[in-house]
C-alpha cells in the first residue's frame, strides 16, 4: 500500500522520496480548501517561497494562487501526493471527510512519514477518527484550528491551536509560522478542536448578546433621544469591548455584511460545542441560547453573510 502511494506521488512528480522539495530546500505545502482562511493561508506559504499545491472542490478558486506559481491539483489525492505538509481549510466534518477519506481522498495519496495539518473548526471526535487513520498510512496528524478571520489569514497573523505530537509540530512549524503570529502545543491530537470550540462559543455568546444591546440601544436612540452614537462609543471602550466586540459592533453600526466570518459557521460551531459537552455530561446554556439566535437569523437568509447580520432580526 505504501509503494503504491509513493509510486503515484513520483508519477505526479515529485522530486525525492525524502519528503523535501530542493526548491529554497524547503518542503512542497498542498492547501486544500480555498476559501477566506484557506486562500490566505496559501497565499502566505507561496510569498514565503514554499513550493504550493492547492485544490478547492470549485477549481476556479485556484486560478489567481495558480497564476502567482503553485501548482493546481485536480483532486485532494493527486494535491497529497506531491506534498509532504498537508493543510486542510473547510467548513466542516463533513468536508473534511471527504477531503481525507474520499476514494480520491488526500490520505490516499499521502506519502509515509507527511505531516498532515487540519485547521478546520471540527468536532472533537472527528478528529480522533482521523488521527486514527493517518496512523493506519503512517502519517502524523496536527489538529491545528486558528483563531483569526480574512485579515489574519492575509496578514499571516493567526494563532494556531495545535493538537498532537510535538515533534510533528516542529516539522511543521516552518510552515505555520508564516501563516501565524502564534503557535499553541495544547496536548495530544483533539486538543485543538476543544479549545476552538470553546473559543468560539465564547465568541458566539459575545456576538448574540452584542446584538441584542444593539437593538436596545437603536430602540433609545430613536424612541427616547439616546445619542447612540456616544452610548456605543462608551460601550466599546469599557470592559465589555472584546476584540470581537469592537470589530462586530463596527460592522452592524455600519450594516457591512460582507463575510469575514460567515454566520452559517459561527452557528456550527456553536452546534459542534453544545455537542460535545452533552458527550461530557455538561450543559450549556449560553451558547444554547446563541445557537437558537443565530438560526433565526439563518432561516431569515443571513446565513451566508458575517455574524454581524444576526442583528438584523432583531432590527425587524
Amino acid at each position: 500500500m505504501a509503494a503504491s502511494r509513493e509510486s503515484a506521488g513520483q508519477a505526479a512528480g515529485e522530486s525525492a522520496p525524502n519528503n523535501r522539495d530542493t526548491t529554497m530546500n524547503k518542503p512542497t505545502v498542498a492547501v486544500m480548501g480555498l476559501g477566506i482562511m484557506g486562500s490566505g493561508m496559501a497565499r502566505r506559504a507561496l510569498e514565503a517561497g514554499f513550493p504550493l499545491v492547492v485544490y478547492n472542490r470549485s477549481p476556479q478558486r485556484a486560478e489567481p494562487l495558480v497564476q502567482q506559481g503553485a501548482r493546481a491539483a485536480r483532486t485532494p489525492r493527486e494535491a497529497a501526493s506531491q506534498a509532504s505538509i498537508l493543510i486542510s481549510m473547510v467548513a466542516d466534518d463533513h468536508a473534511s471527510r471527504a477531503i481525507w477519506l474520499a476514494e480520491d481522498g488526500a490520505l490516499a495519496g499521502a506519502r509515509p512519514g507527511s505531516v498532515l495539518i487540519e485547521s478546520s473548526t471540527l468536532s472533537v471526535s472527528w478528529v480522533r477518527q482521523l488521527h486514527a487513520a493517518a496512523r493506519k498510512v503512517a502519517c502524523d496528524l496536527l489538529d491545528a484550528p486558528v483563531t483569526g478571520s480574512k485579515p489574519q489569514a492575509q496578514s499571516g497573523e493567526l494563532n494556531f491551536l495545535v493538537g498532537g505530537d510535538p515533534a510533528a509540530l516542529e516539522r511543521a512549524r516552518p510552515v505555520l509560522q508564516v501563516m501565524g503570529k502564534g503557535i499553541h502545543h495544547l496536548g495530544p491530537c483533539g486538543s485543538g478542536a476543544m479549545v476552538k470550540l470553546i473559543n468560539n462559543f465564547m465568541a458566539g455568546v459575545q456576538v448574540a448578546a452584542l446584538a441584542e444591546a444593539m437593538a436596545l440601544l437603536e430602540w433609545a436612540g430613536k424612541n427616547e433621544q439616546l445619542d447612540r452614537e456616544k452610548a456605543l462609543n462608551v460601550l466599546l471602550n469599557g470592559a465589555t469591548a472584546s476584540p470581537v466586540v469592537k470589530v462586530v459592533a463596527a460592522r452592524m453600526a455600519a450594516h457591512d455584511y460582507t463575510p469575514n466570518f460567515l454566520l452559517k459557521l459561527m452557528a456550527k460551531d456553536l452546534d459542534y460545542a453544545l455537542s460535545e459537552a452533552r458527550q461530557r455530561g455538561l450543559t450549556l446554556s449560553t451558547p444554547a441560547t446563541a445557537l437558537e439566535l443565530m438560526k433565526r437569523a439563518i432561516a431569515a437568509g443571513h446565513g451566508e453573510q458575517d455574524m454581524a447580520a444576526v442583528v438584523e432580526i432583531l432590527r425587524n
